[in-house]
């Protein structure tokens, strides 16, 4: 008696590895699982279509899916701030002067990109700056940057 394999039992297989990711979270089981309803629509289209390429096509999804994911997918999906890095990370990087220090109070300047989970923080600079000036992190103090004014030449 030989056993069928019905087109079902593949979407079964892959609704269940789809769902497994709930529990197992590695974003890969979910890849195989994507690849088993492929097969199993392959195999409602074409019901003659051997054990042996069934196996072979569910093995090249789920490797084409996982490599398309990890290639270019995930790095689009990537914070691109930088909370949670290290203060190296920020030094050097550069903001705009929005509001200037003036006697005890910090300044204030903003960065394009987030930094460290804020894209506004106070600063001290020992030299002058006006508003709209662009000032480069030299080092932290507590929850203040120190800058620098660079001088474009």
């Amino acid at each position: 008696m030989a056993f069928k394999i019905f087109y079902w039992y593949w979407l079964v297989f892959g609704m269940v590895l789809i769902i497994a990711e709930i529990f197992i979270p590695s974003f890969t089981i979910f890849w195989f699982g994507l690849g088993a309803v492929i097969v199993g629509g392959l195999l409602f289209l074409f019901p003659d279509l051997s054990f042996s390429w069934q196996l072979f096509t569910w093995a090249v999804a789920s490797c084409l899916f996982t490599l398309l994911w990890f290639k270019y997918f995930k790095p689009l999906m990537s914070d691109r701030t930088k909370a949670g890095i290290s203060r190296e990370a920020i030094l050097g990087e550069s903001g705009q002067v929005v509001k200037i220090p003036v006697e005890k109070n910090h300044g204030i300047v903003r960065f394009t990109t987030p930094l460290l989970g804020s894209d506004e923080w106070p600063f001290i600079c020992e030299e002058a700056v006006n508003p709209g000036d662009r000032v480069f992190v030299k080092d932290i103090s507590g929850n203040t940057l120190i800058v620098e004014k660079r001088i474009s030449k």
